[in-house]
């Protein structure tokens, strides 16, 4: 009686334990829900290992098109920090899908269309959005490494057959059929069976394990995709009709993947069902015969695999896109004209804290002139980013925003190449040839953005040889917006340019911007009145002033000043 009341009270403690996590678990994904209804345009940014960082683009490195935006591009611009600030995906899919969407514009309206109907749905449809996010939070992330990654991974096993394990069964086999003949000789012929299927099960396993990760994200991957095509996404009713035939195709895939992914699998956790099945998977090499089934599976639903990744990945792209714009508020959906004309209304930059916003409408190439830190290349930034955003995820951060398909280049924040030997110079110089080679090439028209041409080299040269590749980039096929110092372009080049500047305000000791954009040249010089503003000594500043004085008056250097 003692020992029967003992039973049920392990029993209902255990009952108990099972009752009391499975609660705690309901919980914990009601709180995860309820975040996801209130947190929506909210999320904190992520913080980046810098592993994951080299990995993100694992998705855009697969799937190379023509005029994606090129490294120097993204770097110049800073759109990775957009990314990071950006990215509030849950799943490896979504975050390698959102860098790839940042980098590759489309260049047709229905296209873009297209992406603006699942934005406006997902930030309008609340349940469906949170059902959807709720999965990709099961779906989750890979690691260190991308997805593409493991699947290459997977490709360095080679070809794995099955026939040594074919005849570790048939040895097992064998035995028993001899057992009934001969039982001592069949009996140990059995346990010797057993001794080397067991030995060659261990070093098979060794060679296989570092490889199950892989299988691991698509099981959740397909899981997740049966799950999806339960919730009503008439928006997305093709995509839909895509990833049913995606999951139908990697059904072969799926069964007997237990074997070999189950999470008790070798784990000795003390469960004799589980032991029993270890024991079994150890003498009849089932898990390894699991492992090249699925491994050929694979490899013959390579496309089906990129496919729903695609589809999975685009979709919360997308719902993330939602968010930024909520985050922000202020933006707009630019509108797309045959007319080779820009004209934004209220831009602004949307990393920048406390922008300031400007206007600008032009229809040829622009140059802008200012002193230093007044906000030139701040605003060819600003512009160069939005239009890369309005082809990519047709979200501008502006008041209005009209423009054409264009394909976008930049040469701004170029620094010496010191493990490839080349100078600044020679650094400028090779980016600023590759836009040229752009707009050589068949396609949209180009929308390039120097900042300061050829500042590496010598005034007079660089005067000249800026003129020229300027006037060479206001082609029919390209519209350029250059940042300089050098007033004397805006005189060289004011038929081929339309002249815009930035203004500073210098009152006593204090020097203020208002970083507003305004018609015409420059006609202003601060350098010199900033190192006085800086403490540098009065002498050398009134030297400086006369020898810039006479410069402009005389042309020459050095008259005026006393040997």
């Amino acid at each position: 009686m003692e020992y029967f009341i003992f039973i049920i009270f392990a029993v209902a403690v255990l009952l108990f334990i099972l009752a009391k996590g499975y609660i705690d678990f309901k919980r914990e994904e009601k709180t995860f829900i309820n975040r996801l209804y209130q947190n929506y345009g909210k999320e904190k940014i992520k913080e980046y290992k810098p592993e994951r960082l080299v990995n993100i683009p694992g998705y855009y490195e697969k799937h190379p098109e023509d005029f994606q935006i090129d490294d120097i591009t993204f770097n110049d611009l800073n759109l990775l920090n957009l990314f990071m600030e950006m990215n509030s995906t849950y799943s490896a899919a979504g975050e390698e899908y959102l860098y790839h969407l940042l980098r590759t514009p489309d260049f047709s309206k229905e296209q873009l269309q297209r992406k603006e109907e699942i934005i406006r749905f997902f930030m309008t449809h609340h349940d469906e959005r949170v059902k959807c996010q709720f999965l990709f939070h099961k779906l989750g992330n890979t690691g260190k490494f991308s997805i593409y990654d493991y699947l290459e991974f997977l490709d360095d096993l080679g070809e794995r057959k099955n026939l040594r394990h074919y005849l570790a069964l048939l040895a097992v086999a064998v035995s028993v059929v001899v057992m009934f003949v001969d039982l001592p000789i069949g009996l140990a012929l059995l346990i010797s069976a057993f001794v080397w299927n067991i030995m060659s099960y261990f070093k098979f396993k060794a060679e296989v394990d570092p490889y199950i990760t892989s299988f691991s994200y698509i099981n959740r991957m397909l899981s997740v995709a049966t799950k999806m095509l339960d919730i009503k996404l008439p928006i997305l009713k093709n995509e839909w009709e895509e990833l049913k035939e995606c999951v139908r195709e990697m059904g072969k895939y799926k069964r007997g993947d237990f074997l070999l992914m189950s999470p008790t699998r070798m784990a000795a956790s003390g469960n004799p069902l589980d032991i029993l099945l270890d024991y079994l998977r150890m003498v009849f090499h089932l898990d390894l015969l699991q492992f090249n089934k699925m491994l050929r599976a694979v490899r013959e639903q390579k496309d089906s695999i990129d496919r729903m990744i695609s589809i999975l990945g685009e979709m919360e792209a997308l719902i993330v896109v939602g968010a930024y714009r909520t985050k922000k508020a202020a933006y707009c959906v630019p509108e797309f004209k045959e007319l080779h004309e820009l004209k934004a209304v209220e831009l602004y930059h949307p990393l920048l804290e406390q922008p300031v916003k400007n206007d600008i409408t032009v229809n040829r190439s622009v140059l802008i002139t200012g002193s230093n830190a007044s906000g030139k290349s701040t605003f060819l930034k600003t512009l160069a980013l939005n239009q890369i955003l309005a082809q990519t995820i047709h979200t501008v951060f502006a008041d209005a925003y009209q423009t054409f398909f264009t394909r976008v280049c930049s040469s701004m924040a170029l620094r010496d190449d010191l493990e490839g030997g080349d100078s600044y110079y020679m650094v400028e110089i090779k980016a600023l040839k590759r836009i040229m080679a752009m707009v050589a090439t068949d396609g949209a028209p180009v929308l390039c953005f120097v900042d300061e041409v050829l500042r590496g080299t010598n005034t007079v040269e660089r005067i000249a040889a800026s003129t020229q590749i300027l006037r060479s980039l206001n082609d029919g096929n390209c519209l350029c917006f250059a940042a300089t110092h050098d007033i004397e372009l805006t005189h060289l080049l004011e038929k081929e340019f339309e002249n815009y500047h930035f203004k500073e305000e210098i009152e006593g000791n204090d020097i203020s911007f208002s970083y507003k954009l305004l018609a015409g040249r420059a006609g202003s010089r601060n350098a010199i009145k900033l190192l006085g503003i800086m403490g540098y000594d009065e002498k050398m500043i009134a030297d400086a002033e006369m020898l810039a004085n006479t410069f402009i008056k005389t042309g020459k250097w050095g008259i005026g000043l006393d040997e």
